[in-house]
């Protein structure tokens, strides 16, 4: 793509148009999901009250990696019971609910932290300053965290996003209440969760569970043929 454009538009001062070139196509797989248990585990191992209310934010909320680094304080409303999300991915505004457990751990890490302006504040040369925290930092706390917890899967931040969104569809959410928590702009992205949904994919009885098959008793154990 980038020697066809240089092509067009430096050398042949040519208009290039993007559309007309056949893309390969990328093979789509499915996203990481955690079981509640693990998310457990995920959580009570943290290496420490921040990184702790860090995952549970992550995971009660269900919002992006970037929008938890810019997350403020004023953004917590524990009047009403939610969070606002301020200029989320397509600068789209939403309010998510505030569990009253993640409240109580907030309460907690606020009187510790006491932080001003941004809920997880970052550090400037190694001192804890009034800044965002970086990516990085989000993504080496929910790694510490697996890793202490025994978790072999491959956990990102965004797998917390992924595990909440299934686990409310298995508790009986529907998809558009899901699409809105996310911030999805189109339902079609968060029909994705319908391949991840245990309750869903276990709603209808496997074929094999139907048929009338014969005892396991008769069924020879070696691959050789047997002779008549």
């Amino acid at each position: 793509m980038s020697a066809l454009r240089f092509l067009f538009v430096k050398t042949l001062h040519r208009h290039f148009l993007a559309e007309y070139i056949p893309f390969p196509k990328s093979g789509k797989r499915l996203p990481t999901v955690l079981s509640p248990e693990e998310v457990a585990r995920l959580i009570s191992s943290a290496r420490n009250l921040y990184h702790r209310t860090l995952l549970m934010t992550l995971y009660s909320t269900a919002m992006r990696r970037a929008e938890l680094c810019q997350l403020k304080v004023p953004n917590l409303d524990s009047q009403r019971m939610m969070i606002r999300i301020d200029q989320g991915k397509g600068s789209r505004d939403r309010d998510v609910p505030l569990s009253p457990k993640l409240l109580e751990t907030l309460r907690v890490y606020w009187r510790w932290m006491k932080p001003t302006t941004y809920l997880f504040p970052g550090t400037v040369k190694g001192v804890r300053a009034d800044v965002p925290i970086s990516p990085n930092m989000v993504w080496y706390a929910c790694r510490q965290a697996a890793q202490a917890a025994g978790i072999r899967k491959r956990i990102s931040p965004h797998s917390l996003r992924h595990s909440c969104a299934s686990h409310l569809l298995d508790a009986g959410a529907d998809l558009r209440t899901i699409q809105v928590l996310l911030g999805h702009s189109r339902l079609e992205y968060t029909l994705v969760y319908l391949h991840l949904s245990q309750k869903h994919l276990h709603a209808v009885p496997n074929p094999l569970d139907t048929l009338e098959v014969s005892s396991l008793d008769g069924v020879p154990r070696s691959r050789r043929l047997t002779k008549k």
